[in-house]
């Protein structure tokens, strides 16, 4: 199996948090409902504990690596103006990655990367809610 077939929902959302709240009320935050730029899947990102969660709300229908209800757990800090960094834990698949996540408006751009910084992709989302 290769590692792309084996980490989807990273590379669906690639972000759980050591972020203060207050900070993320802000308009370059990340919370909220998002659309994946494909089309193909909808998340939430919420609080969940102490860390920040990416829920699948929605997915495409024949979907087969991706499912309703799948969590991204982040870790993530504060880098910038709506730029956040920091690490994610994908539990249905056991794997930790490397993130980025740059907000602007209603749209945001994810960048998960695992192997040390060797296999990375970036996805792009349209805020919905």
């Amino acid at each position: 199996m290769t590692m792309m077939k084996r980490f989807p929902l990273l590379m669906t959302f690639t972000i759980g948090l050591g972020l203060a709240m207050p900070a993320l009320a802000e308009a370059e935050s990340p919370m909220g409902e998002w659309a994946r730029g494909d089309g193909a899947a909808k998340v939430r990102i919420a609080p969940c504990g102490e860390n920040i969660c990416a829920t699948n709300t929605w997915i495409k229908p024949g979907t087969k690596s991706e499912k309703t209800g799948d969590v991204l757990v982040m870790t993530i800090s504060k880098d910038g103006q709506g730029t956040y960094k920091g690490s994610a834990f994908d539990p249905q698949r056991n794997m930790n990655f490397k993130l980025k996540l740059t907000v602007e408006g209603k749209s945001m751009t994810t960048r998960g990367c695992v192997l040390g910084g060797i296999v990375c992709k970036s996805v792009s989302w349209s805020k919905v809610k």
